[in-house]
Protein backbone atom coordinates (compact mmCIF):
# COMPACT_ATOMS: atom_id res chain seq x y z
CA UNK A 1 0.00 0.00 0.00
CA UNK A 2 1.26 3.22 -1.12
CA UNK A 3 2.00 5.88 1.70
CA UNK A 4 -1.16 7.84 2.33
CA UNK A 5 -1.04 11.68 1.24
CA UNK A 6 -3.29 14.06 2.90
CA UNK A 7 -2.79 16.46 0.29
CA UNK A 8 -3.50 14.39 -2.65
CA UNK A 9 -6.95 13.31 -0.68
CA UNK A 10 -7.81 16.87 0.00
CA UNK A 11 -7.75 17.63 -4.00
CA UNK A 12 -9.43 15.08 -4.85
CA UNK A 13 -12.03 15.67 -1.87
CA UNK A 14 -12.34 19.58 -3.50
CA UNK A 15 -13.17 18.36 -6.93
CA UNK A 16 -15.95 15.66 -6.05
CA UNK A 17 -17.50 17.22 -2.84
CA UNK A 18 -19.02 20.59 -4.54
CA UNK A 19 -20.96 22.31 -1.84
CA UNK A 20 -19.75 20.17 1.11
CA UNK A 21 -16.23 21.03 0.70
CA UNK A 22 -17.40 24.35 1.80
CA UNK A 23 -18.98 23.14 5.21
CA UNK A 24 -15.83 20.96 5.83
CA UNK A 25 -13.33 23.72 5.37
CA UNK A 26 -14.94 25.50 8.04
CA UNK A 27 -14.46 22.89 10.71
CA UNK A 28 -12.18 22.87 13.40
CA UNK A 29 -8.96 20.69 12.45
CA UNK A 30 -9.38 17.80 14.36
CA UNK A 31 -12.61 17.26 12.48
CA UNK A 32 -11.70 17.95 9.10
CA UNK A 33 -9.89 14.75 8.34
CA UNK A 34 -12.14 12.24 9.67
CA UNK A 35 -15.31 13.61 8.79
CA UNK A 36 -13.41 14.25 4.96
CA UNK A 37 -12.48 10.99 4.78
CA UNK A 38 -16.07 9.66 5.81
CA UNK A 39 -16.72 12.15 2.55
CA UNK A 40 -14.57 10.63 0.50
CA UNK A 41 -15.29 6.71 1.23
CA UNK A 42 -19.12 7.76 0.67
CA UNK A 43 -18.53 9.29 -2.25
CA UNK A 44 -16.55 5.91 -3.57
CA UNK A 45 -19.07 3.87 -2.45
CA UNK A 46 -21.56 6.04 -4.32
CA UNK A 47 -19.61 5.84 -7.60
CA UNK A 48 -19.79 1.85 -7.08
CA UNK A 49 -23.37 2.14 -7.66
CA UNK A 50 -23.82 4.15 -9.95
CA UNK A 51 -21.15 3.53 -12.73
CA UNK A 52 -23.78 2.61 -15.36
CA UNK A 53 -20.79 0.38 -17.58
CA UNK A 54 -20.85 -2.22 -15.12
CA UNK A 55 -24.53 -3.90 -14.25
CA UNK A 56 -26.79 -3.64 -11.79
CA UNK A 57 -25.78 -7.18 -10.55
CA UNK A 58 -21.86 -6.59 -10.53
CA UNK A 59 -21.70 -3.29 -8.85
CA UNK A 60 -24.23 -4.99 -5.98
CA UNK A 61 -21.12 -7.65 -5.58
CA UNK A 62 -18.68 -5.07 -5.94
CA UNK A 63 -20.40 -3.10 -3.11
CA UNK A 64 -20.42 -6.29 -1.07
CA UNK A 65 -17.16 -6.49 -1.31
CA UNK A 66 -16.55 -2.20 -0.23
CA UNK A 67 -18.77 -2.68 2.96
CA UNK A 68 -16.65 -5.85 3.94
CA UNK A 69 -13.76 -4.14 4.24
CA UNK A 70 -15.37 -2.02 6.92
CA UNK A 71 -15.90 -5.24 8.71
CA UNK A 72 -12.09 -6.98 8.44
CA UNK A 73 -9.87 -5.03 6.38
CA UNK A 74 -8.25 -7.10 3.33
CA UNK A 75 -6.11 -4.99 1.50
CA UNK A 76 -6.49 -7.98 -1.65
CA UNK A 77 -9.81 -7.55 -1.74
CA UNK A 78 -8.76 -3.76 -2.39
CA UNK A 79 -7.00 -4.10 -5.07
CA UNK A 80 -9.24 -6.47 -6.32
CA UNK A 81 -12.27 -3.91 -5.81
CA UNK A 82 -10.00 -1.16 -7.31
CA UNK A 83 -8.85 -2.98 -10.27
CA UNK A 84 -12.74 -3.45 -11.37
CA UNK A 85 -13.66 -0.25 -10.62
CA UNK A 86 -11.28 2.03 -12.09
CA UNK A 87 -11.29 0.99 -15.76
CA UNK A 88 -15.12 1.51 -16.36
CA UNK A 89 -14.94 4.92 -14.49
CA UNK A 90 -14.61 8.02 -17.16
CA UNK A 91 -15.43 10.90 -14.81
CA UNK A 92 -11.94 11.95 -14.01
CA UNK A 93 -12.58 12.88 -10.26
CA UNK A 94 -14.54 9.66 -9.90
CA UNK A 95 -11.87 7.95 -11.69
CA UNK A 96 -9.07 10.30 -9.38
CA UNK A 97 -11.00 8.86 -5.99
CA UNK A 98 -11.36 5.05 -7.39
CA UNK A 99 -7.85 4.55 -7.78
CA UNK A 100 -6.19 6.29 -4.37
CA UNK A 101 -8.77 3.98 -1.92
CA UNK A 102 -5.82 2.14 -0.44
CA UNK A 103 -4.55 5.43 0.48
CA UNK A 104 -7.94 6.85 1.94
CA UNK A 105 -8.11 3.39 4.09
CA UNK A 106 -4.36 3.88 5.15
CA UNK A 107 -5.83 7.36 6.35
CA UNK A 108 -8.78 5.00 7.84
CA UNK A 109 -6.50 2.70 9.76
CA UNK A 110 -4.62 5.55 11.20
CA UNK A 111 -7.48 7.22 12.77
CA UNK A 112 -8.14 6.35 16.10
CA UNK A 113 -10.16 3.51 16.98
CA UNK A 114 -13.13 5.36 18.14
CA UNK A 115 -13.24 7.45 15.27
CA UNK A 116 -12.99 4.34 13.33
CA UNK A 117 -16.25 2.54 14.54
CA UNK A 118 -17.73 5.70 14.03
CA UNK A 119 -16.93 6.03 9.82
CA UNK A 120 -17.44 2.27 10.13
CA UNK A 121 -20.67 2.30 10.92
CA UNK A 122 -21.74 5.01 9.20
CA UNK A 123 -20.09 3.71 5.72
CA UNK A 124 -22.09 0.43 6.69
CA UNK A 125 -25.43 2.02 7.30
CA UNK A 126 -24.98 4.22 3.80
CA UNK A 127 -24.30 1.86 1.82
CA UNK A 128 -27.44 -0.19 2.66
CA UNK A 129 -29.43 2.99 0.82
CA UNK A 130 -27.27 1.76 -2.14
CA UNK A 131 -28.31 -1.44 -2.05
CA UNK A 132 -31.83 -0.83 -1.77
CA UNK A 133 -31.57 1.66 -5.14
CA UNK A 134 -29.86 -1.56 -6.80
CA UNK A 135 -32.56 -3.30 -5.48
CA UNK A 136 -35.18 -1.93 -5.98
CA UNK A 137 -34.94 -0.06 -9.67
CA UNK A 138 -33.85 -1.43 -12.78
CA UNK A 139 -31.09 -0.29 -14.52
CA UNK A 140 -30.91 2.85 -16.22
CA UNK A 141 -30.93 1.57 -19.99
CA UNK A 142 -34.20 -0.64 -18.99
CA UNK A 143 -36.52 1.12 -20.06
CA UNK A 144 -39.05 0.20 -16.70
CA UNK A 145 -40.00 3.18 -14.02
CA UNK A 146 -40.45 1.21 -10.42
CA UNK A 147 -41.42 3.20 -7.19
CA UNK A 148 -41.08 2.43 -3.68
CA UNK A 149 -43.66 0.97 -2.61
CA UNK A 150 -45.14 3.28 0.90
CA UNK A 151 -44.00 5.78 2.49
CA UNK A 152 -42.40 4.15 5.39
CA UNK A 153 -39.96 2.60 2.36
CA UNK A 154 -39.42 6.36 1.85
CA UNK A 155 -38.53 6.98 5.22
CA UNK A 156 -36.04 3.89 5.65
CA UNK A 157 -34.60 5.32 2.21
CA UNK A 158 -33.63 8.63 3.07
CA UNK A 159 -32.84 7.56 7.07
CA UNK A 160 -30.02 5.87 5.30
CA UNK A 161 -28.67 7.78 2.38
CA UNK A 162 -28.62 10.89 4.49
CA UNK A 163 -30.17 10.66 8.00
CA UNK A 164 -27.19 8.34 9.34
CA UNK A 165 -25.28 11.58 8.25
CA UNK A 166 -26.94 13.95 11.18
CA UNK A 167 -26.39 10.70 13.91
CA UNK A 168 -22.78 10.23 12.39
CA UNK A 169 -21.95 14.52 12.51
CA UNK A 170 -23.52 14.64 16.23
CA UNK A 171 -21.06 11.74 17.46
CA UNK A 172 -18.30 13.12 15.56
CA UNK A 173 -18.80 16.36 16.84
CA UNK A 174 -19.54 15.39 20.31
CA UNK A 175 -16.40 12.97 20.81
CA UNK A 176 -14.32 15.90 19.63
CA UNK A 177 -15.44 18.98 21.08
CA UNK A 178 -15.85 19.30 24.86
CA UNK A 179 -18.05 22.87 24.78
CA UNK A 180 -21.16 19.90 23.95
CA UNK A 181 -20.69 18.20 27.19
CA UNK A 182 -23.93 19.40 27.86
CA UNK A 183 -26.18 18.65 24.95
CA UNK A 184 -28.85 16.36 24.93
CA UNK A 185 -27.18 13.73 22.88
CA UNK A 186 -30.14 11.42 22.00
CA UNK A 187 -31.75 14.59 21.16
CA UNK A 188 -29.45 15.88 18.98
CA UNK A 189 -28.73 12.82 17.18
CA UNK A 190 -32.34 12.74 16.17
CA UNK A 191 -32.86 16.12 15.37
CA UNK A 192 -29.33 15.72 13.24
CA UNK A 193 -31.18 12.82 11.60
CA UNK A 194 -34.28 15.14 10.58
CA UNK A 195 -31.86 17.30 9.16
CA UNK A 196 -30.32 14.85 6.85
CA UNK A 197 -33.55 13.69 5.78
CA UNK A 198 -34.60 17.27 4.77
CA UNK A 199 -31.53 17.27 2.65
CA UNK A 200 -32.82 14.69 1.20
CA UNK A 201 -35.71 14.59 0.33
CA UNK A 202 -34.77 18.28 -1.43
CA UNK A 203 -33.04 16.40 -3.51
CA UNK A 204 -35.59 13.57 -4.26
CA UNK A 205 -38.02 16.36 -5.36
CA UNK A 206 -35.54 18.42 -7.16
CA UNK A 207 -34.56 15.34 -9.30
CA UNK A 208 -37.32 14.04 -9.61
CA UNK A 209 -38.04 14.66 -13.50
CA UNK A 210 -34.27 12.95 -14.11
CA UNK A 211 -34.65 10.30 -11.55
CA UNK A 212 -38.00 8.95 -13.51
CA UNK A 213 -35.54 8.86 -16.75
CA UNK A 214 -33.23 6.30 -15.34
CA UNK A 215 -36.02 4.15 -13.78
CA UNK A 216 -36.65 5.62 -10.49
CA UNK A 217 -39.27 6.90 -8.60
CA UNK A 218 -39.13 7.82 -5.03
CA UNK A 219 -42.53 8.57 -4.81
CA UNK A 220 -44.42 5.50 -2.95
CA UNK A 221 -46.09 3.43 -4.94
CA UNK A 222 -49.21 3.00 -2.83
CA UNK A 223 -49.98 6.83 -2.80
CA UNK A 224 -49.91 7.10 -6.66
CA UNK A 225 -51.97 4.06 -6.59
CA UNK A 226 -54.72 6.25 -4.43
CA UNK A 227 -54.34 8.99 -6.75
CA UNK A 228 -55.03 6.63 -10.51
CA UNK A 229 -51.05 6.77 -11.10
CA UNK A 230 -48.43 4.68 -11.87
CA UNK A 231 -44.92 5.44 -12.36
CA UNK A 232 -45.16 5.32 -15.71
CA UNK A 233 -47.56 8.40 -15.76
CA UNK A 234 -44.94 10.31 -14.23
CA UNK A 235 -42.72 10.68 -17.76
CA UNK A 236 -45.41 12.40 -19.18
CA UNK A 237 -45.29 15.98 -17.72
CA UNK A 238 -49.47 16.44 -18.11
CA UNK A 239 -49.48 14.22 -14.75
CA UNK A 240 -48.25 16.78 -12.65
CA UNK A 241 -51.87 18.18 -11.79
CA UNK A 242 -52.66 14.92 -10.62
CA UNK A 243 -49.45 14.23 -8.67
CA UNK A 244 -49.47 18.06 -7.51
CA UNK A 245 -51.37 17.39 -3.48
CA UNK A 246 -48.64 14.32 -3.29
CA UNK A 247 -46.03 16.57 -4.22
CA UNK A 248 -47.34 19.22 -1.60
CA UNK A 249 -47.53 16.56 1.12
CA UNK A 250 -43.95 15.56 1.03
CA UNK A 251 -42.83 19.33 0.71
CA UNK A 252 -44.66 19.86 4.13
CA UNK A 253 -42.77 16.69 4.98
CA UNK A 254 -39.58 18.07 4.00
CA UNK A 255 -40.46 21.38 6.08
CA UNK A 256 -41.09 19.55 9.00
CA UNK A 257 -38.00 18.06 9.04
CA UNK A 258 -35.92 21.40 7.96
CA UNK A 259 -37.25 22.97 11.53
CA UNK A 260 -35.62 20.24 13.21
CA UNK A 261 -32.78 20.95 11.63
CA UNK A 262 -32.95 24.55 12.67
CA UNK A 263 -33.60 23.90 15.87
CA UNK A 264 -30.02 21.78 15.69
CA UNK A 265 -27.96 24.58 14.41
CA UNK A 266 -29.34 26.84 16.65
CA UNK A 267 -28.35 24.46 19.36
CA UNK A 268 -24.59 24.61 18.85
CA UNK A 269 -23.14 26.99 21.26
CA UNK A 270 -22.08 30.29 19.72
CA UNK A 271 -18.63 30.04 20.69
CA UNK A 272 -18.93 26.82 18.15
CA UNK A 273 -19.04 29.37 15.21
CA UNK A 274 -17.12 26.96 12.91
CA UNK A 275 -19.84 24.53 13.99
CA UNK A 276 -22.98 26.69 13.63
CA UNK A 277 -21.65 27.74 9.83
CA UNK A 278 -20.84 24.29 8.63
CA UNK A 279 -24.40 23.17 9.76
CA UNK A 280 -26.34 26.42 8.41
CA UNK A 281 -24.60 26.53 4.86
CA UNK A 282 -26.34 23.53 3.62
CA UNK A 283 -29.19 24.47 5.31
CA UNK A 284 -29.91 27.72 3.99
CA UNK A 285 -29.12 26.19 0.60
CA UNK A 286 -31.58 23.88 0.62
CA UNK A 287 -33.77 25.61 2.06
CA UNK A 288 -33.32 28.35 -1.04
CA UNK A 289 -33.39 25.15 -3.08
CA UNK A 290 -36.53 23.67 -1.60
CA UNK A 291 -38.28 27.31 -2.32
CA UNK A 292 -37.01 27.31 -5.86
CA UNK A 293 -38.92 23.61 -5.70
CA UNK A 294 -42.44 25.36 -4.07
CA UNK A 295 -42.13 27.42 -7.56
CA UNK A 296 -41.18 25.30 -10.02
CA UNK A 297 -43.99 25.27 -12.60
CA UNK A 298 -43.82 22.02 -13.08
CA UNK A 299 -41.07 18.95 -11.33
CA UNK A 300 -41.90 16.22 -14.27
CA UNK A 301 -40.50 18.24 -16.58
CA UNK A 302 -36.77 17.55 -17.49
CA UNK A 303 -36.07 20.76 -18.66
CA UNK A 304 -37.01 22.40 -15.82
CA UNK A 305 -34.15 23.35 -13.89
CA UNK A 306 -33.51 23.75 -10.12
CA UNK A 307 -30.36 24.79 -9.01
CA UNK A 308 -29.58 27.28 -6.43
CA UNK A 309 -27.32 29.78 -8.77
CA UNK A 310 -23.27 30.21 -7.90
CA UNK A 311 -23.97 33.55 -7.06
CA UNK A 312 -26.75 33.22 -4.44
CA UNK A 313 -24.51 30.41 -3.08
CA UNK A 314 -21.73 32.73 -2.37
CA UNK A 315 -24.67 35.64 -0.81
CA UNK A 316 -26.22 33.04 1.40
CA UNK A 317 -22.36 32.51 2.30
CA UNK A 318 -21.58 35.79 2.97
CA UNK A 319 -25.01 37.18 4.77
CA UNK A 320 -25.16 33.78 6.96
CA UNK A 321 -21.29 34.62 8.24
CA UNK A 322 -22.10 37.79 9.57
CA UNK A 323 -24.63 36.34 11.33
CA UNK A 324 -23.35 33.30 12.38
CA UNK A 325 -23.86 34.35 16.06
CA UNK A 326 -27.38 35.82 16.25
CA UNK A 327 -30.08 33.24 16.66
CA UNK A 328 -33.01 35.80 15.53
CA UNK A 329 -30.58 37.02 12.57
CA UNK A 330 -29.97 33.68 11.10
CA UNK A 331 -33.95 32.90 11.59
CA UNK A 332 -34.54 36.38 9.74
CA UNK A 333 -32.51 35.35 7.13
CA UNK A 334 -33.99 31.95 6.87
CA UNK A 335 -37.50 33.45 5.93
CA UNK A 336 -36.01 36.00 3.75
CA UNK A 337 -34.47 32.70 1.72
CA UNK A 338 -38.20 30.93 1.90
CA UNK A 339 -40.81 33.57 1.84
CA UNK A 340 -43.33 31.34 1.17
CA UNK A 341 -42.66 29.43 3.68
CA UNK A 342 -43.24 29.86 7.87
CA UNK A 343 -39.99 28.51 9.10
Amino acid sequence: MRQPSLDRLNTILKRVSRSFYLSLRILPRSLRAPIGLAYLLARAADTIADTALISPADRLTLLEQFRSLFQRYDATTLAVLRGALVGPQCIPPERALLSCLDECFAVFQACAQDDQARISRLLLTLTQGMVMDLTTFPSEDDGRVVALKTRQDLDQYTYYVAGCVGEFWTDMHVAHRSSLAGWDVEMMRQWGLRFGKGLQMTNILRDLAHDLRIGRCYLPLEELALRGLTPEHLLEPSAIARVRPLLHELLALTLDHYRRGWAYTLAVPRREVQMRLACAWPLLIGFRTLDLVARADNLLDPSVTVKVSRAAVYSILLSSSVLALSNRGLRYYAHHLGRRFIF
